[in-house]
């Protein structure tokens, strides 16, 4: 990437229709931009949460609204992987749903602010996203510190770090889009590993949609366990609402641990506790309707312990004719032979293993003291590692043998 990248509306060689003025007036300094676009998505993430927070204290007996509103700051500080403690007990498992709500605005605050501030050269975007970060960062430090009060207390430099973190990688891929950059990495990455990103974001959808659908089916047969939940809870029309955005926020929780156990080591849900194919010790689990698809006490159903081999095959398999279709494409296809295409299944999956790690890594931590201290993918590395080896496979395999049942006189008819 150089500093003559052209700015979005004037790519390919393609001259601005305004003139140089106009547009030096509608756009804003790279500060200017960078705190107006993360300043909105602040608040954006800031009054989702308080709002449901507030909805919950409308049906509840107790509490007055200050502590709602410093509730819902709390919970947008968990979603950044900041820990929150709470008397003796400490909150830092992160409701993934919620962090990716407040990634995909953070991504669009990105693009955003690259619009208003039309930057274009390397320093410049590079100089966008580290305010943009920096802004975001700064917001949640001084929100740690209106939270932090008597028994509530927050890390501050855990908030900042959290939030800093996912603005920059967020709100930085809103950047190089919108202003093009992206498109001139793309091209200055070799081709192998330009064919292999697509294929491994492929493979780890394909995981993760076949954990959801058994995560799904599971919920389908343990149907009961839910309705029984529901009644115990009573929670009321207003509750029920509240109790529905917690689900959907922990819901891609549960789906990573869904891929963990398919994947072989399992996950856990407290200190001591195991879910995992080769067995289940759980014990009493609070009257969470999420929860009601975690198997009862004892060995698990065989055809979960066939899952777990042929849920990475499948997503390999995915990988692998992504791979071909993207490599049969390119001008130089016929000078490729079926190792070539082979290796780049094998780079596929082992990007797809590092994402599945990341996200199951994130969808651990502490959710409440004693027994609830620990909650999550314990062996997140192992897990990622088995689910990259059976994608390995899978990849290498069906890229090679499609590869080399291409028609030997392909090119010769192209030219034709």
């Amino acid at each position: 990437m150089t500093d003559m990248l052209s700015r979005p509306n004037a790519r390919d060689g393609e001259s601005s229709a305004a003139p140089a003025s106009e547009i030096a007036a509608r756009t804003k300094p790279l500060v200017v931009a960078a705190v107006i676009s993360a300043g909105a998505c602040l608040l954006t993430g800031l009054l989702t949460c308080a709002a449901v927070a507030v909805i919950g204290w409308l049906g509840a007996t107790f509490g007055g609204a200050s502590g709602a509103v410093r509730a819902g700051a709390s919970a947008w500080l968990v979603a950044h992987k900041a820990g929150v403690t709470i008397g003796t007990g400490r909150i830092s498992i992160a409701p993934l749903g919620l962090s990716l709500f407040f990634a995909w605005c953070l991504y669009r605050g990105g693009k955003a602010a690259a619009r208003s501030s039309a930057a274009d050269r390397t320093k410049d975007l590079l100089a966008l996203s580290g305010a943009y970060a920096l802004v975001y960062g700064l917001g949640a430090l001084v929100v740690a510190l209106f939270v932090a009060d008597g028994s509530l207390k927050v890390s501050a430099l855990g908030a900042f770090l959290g939030a800093f973190s996912l603005a920059l990688v967020a709100g930085s891929a809103g950047i190089l889009v919108e202003s093009g950059a992206a498109e001139d990495l793309a091209d200055a990455t070799p081709t192998g590993l330009r064919d292999a990103v697509p294929a491994a974001l492929a493979a780890v959808m394909t995981v993760i949609a076949l954990a959801a659908v058994v995560y799904a089916v599971l919920l389908a047969i343990h149907f009961s366990r839910i309705t029984g939940m529901l009644e115990l809870l009573d929670a009321g029309v207003i509750g029920s609402v509240v109790l529905f955005a917690i689900c959907l926020m922990l819901m891609p929780n549960m789906i990573m641990y869904v891929v963990a156990f398919l994947a072989g080591p399992g996950f856990q849900l407290g200190s001591g506790t195991t879910i995992a194919p080769t067995g289940v010790d759980v014990g009493n689990l609070p009257a969470l309707p999420l929860l009601a698809a975690v198997p009862a006490d004892g060995s698990t159903p065989s055809y979960l312990l066939v899952l777990t081999a042929v849920v990475p095959l499948l997503a390999g398999v995915v990988a692998g004719l992504i791979v071909v279709r993207r490599g049969l494409a390119a001008q130089d296809a016929d000078a490729l032979g079926w190792d070539a295409f082979a290796l780049r299944g094998g780079i596929a999956a082992l990007l797809a293993g590092v994402i599945l790690f990341a996200l199951m890594a994130l969808a651990g931590g502490s959710a409440g003291p004693g027994r609830m201290a620990s909650v999550g993918v314990p062996h997140a590395l192992p897990a990622a590692g088995v689910l990259a080896a059976g994608m390995a496979i899978g990849a290498a395999i069906t890229a090679a043998v499609v590869a080399a049942r291409r028609p030997a006189d392909s090119g010769a008819d192209a030219e034709r």
